[in-house]
């Protein structure tokens, strides 16, 4: 009925300046502003019109100021990226215009080009030139070299940090002791450059990928390698590998899923893979009782050891004594949730510690069986680092944990319920649990998307490693990334430009990091060269 413009046929008659406001939202934001700059209304209209059209400049002129005058107002936003998206929020916040006011933003860098970066910190800027202040939650070198004042907070994660190791401006933390982020600011540390790259046997080719703005590229990615695709936010990084690769090998392997988007063929040695797996950022559980020992099977070695103490051996309790998920061992009473959930009509719930266990989840008798003075309560309670301190001599447990400890995450609670987990932090949980299975006959594809998300370079440093544990394993790695010391890092690159929306899709670059450094066209290489030379 409406052609597919979701405008009724009436709303179409209705123009300003000969365009109707299906024309208005399929044009580019570039063009869409340039519009409205040469649109001169009648003196009666413009003072009718005078603040709509004040804020229709101020918020188009702020989606450009933030890189995105390549998309079109009706653009749906399940086909937005990332770093999109994380931009098109910021501008509902940045377009305002407000002064006198405090702008708090948690890592508003996510998904962001540093191409873009630089942009989105000019846009900060203004807003602190207009009177505000703007404070900012943030890993990003960049954002932290740029910003008037640093506050770094340290010195390690978790039970580990908490306190405050330097507040001043950010040209002086390189005299701050204690502090990791000014050994890295600094240069005393670096993630290092790889000495070899690796040259992959096998390959895979991604045959004229052409779904949303990709034009027709043929892409090669190497097995048994870290593979880093990058570019500008918009270029078509995301719709080549989730929405072209992932779903066509998916499908190849295991005969269903989602239909990729529109290429021509996928080809190479694809016979050599086993398996493909998104390593994304969602929750790793929606039970409460999820945690990071039971997601990386690390519990149930646990359990076991407890089950074999002299007291339980007495007793008669099995490993499924200390199970909170099943009966038994567990608390009868919160049903070993810890606490009890009183609903409320028309507030929200209350949470309250179960009067039985006293959030132990556990019967008491149960509690009563310790090794080295813990019983399995405060084994849970212990941090991931604490863990492999008790259990020194338990090989097994070690080995099931030790993986957590490796990517980063030694300051986390073995029993930490999983949604109080970060997006970063449960992928990097679903990382160790790959980990933990060691080498293996099966040849698996990682897929990680920005895995770098919320991470400090130390953190960025210890990922890195991981993925190399992968390769070494017989796996191969995608990452999806804009972080240039994980580019640098890499074995090869492909490079997507030279900018978002329609402007991009381009292959501009594929192969080692060294070779984009002599492309003219790409942003990528420009900002590689600080890194590389």
């Amino acid at each position: 009925e409406c052609n597919g413009s979701r405008i009724r046929l009436e709303s179409s008659y209705v123009k300003v300046a000969g365009l109707s406001i299906q024309e208005m939202t399929d044009m580019p934001i570039s063009e869409l502003i340039e519009f409205f700059a040469s649109f001169k209304p009648s003196k009666h209209d413009k003072t009718i019109a005078k603040r709509i059209l004040l804020e229709i400049d101020n918020r188009l002129q702020t989606m450009m100021d933030v890189g995105l005058g390549y998309l079109t107002l009706n653009r749906l936003s399940n086909t937005l990226s990332g770093g999109e998206t994380q931009r098109i929020n910021l501008t509902r916040s940045l377009g305002s215009n407000l002064t006198d006011s405090l702008y708090i933003l948690d890592e508003p860098s996510v998904g962001l080009h540093p191409r873009d970066t630089e942009r989105l910190i000019h846009v900060l800027q203004s807003l602190r030139n207009l009177g505000n202040a703007v404070l900012v939650v943030e890993h990003d070198e960049e954002m932290m070299t740029a910003a008037d004042f640093l506050i770094d907070m340290g010195p390690h994660a978790g039970r580990n940090g908490g306190e405050l190791i330097y507040a001043g401006p950010s040209d002086k933390i390189g005299k701050a002791k204690n502090s990791l982020t000014a050994e890295y600011l600094s240069g005393r540390k670096e993630i290092s450059v790889p000495a070899n790259r690796r040259k992959g046997i096998n390959k895979i080719e991604i045959i004229g990928a052409s779904q949303f703005n990709l034009k027709d590229i043929d892409v090669t990615i190497p097995l048994n390698t870290l593979t880093v695709v990058t570019g500008v936010s918009g270029s078509g990084k995301t719709t080549l590998i989730k929405k072209i690769l992932y779903p066509a090998i998916q499908r190849l392997l295991e005969g269903y899923g989602e239909r990729p988007g529109t290429h021509k063929a996928i080809e190479g040695d694809l016979k050599k893979i086993n398996a493909m797996e998104m390593v994304d950022q969602n929750p790793l559980g929606r039970s409460s009782r999820s945690n990071p020992v039971t997601y990386i099977k690390a519990y149930d070695a646990i359990r076991d050891f407890y089950s074999k103490q002299q007291l339980s051996k007495v007793r008669g309790y099995k490993p499924k004594h200390f199970s909170f998920n099943v009966d038994g061992g567990r608390c009868d009473l919160c049903k070993g949730e810890g606490e009890v959930v009183v609903e409320m009509q028309f507030l929200a719930d209350i949470h309250l510690p179960c009067e039985s266990c006293k959030g132990k989840k556990f019967k008491n008798e149960v509690l009563e069986v310790r090794h080295n003075e813990k019983n399995i309560h405060d084994i849970l309670e212990m941090t991931v680092d604490e863990a492999m301190e008790f259990f020194e001599d338990v090989k097994e447990i070690r080995n099931r944990i030790k993986p957590l400890q490796d990517i980063g995450l030694g300051y986390v609670q073995l029993g930490q319920s999983s949604s109080t987990l970060s997006g970063g932090e449960a992928q990097r949980v679903k990382l160790a649990s790959f980990l933990g299975k060691g080498k293996s006959t099966e040849h698996v594809v990682f897929i990680f998307d920005e895995p770098t998300t919320g991470l400090h370079f130390h953190d960025i440093h210890k990922l890195l490693l991981a993925f190399n544990k992968l390769i070494e394993a017989g796996h191969s790695v995608i990452v999806i990334e804009h972080h240039m010391d994980v580019i640098k890092c890499a074995d090869w690159v492909i490079d997507l430009g030279p900018e978002g929306g329609s402007l991009g899709g381009d292959l501009l670059y594929q192969g080692p990091p060294e070779g984009l450094l002599d492309v003219e066209r790409s942003h990528t290489g420009k900002y590689l060269k600080e890194k590389l030379i």
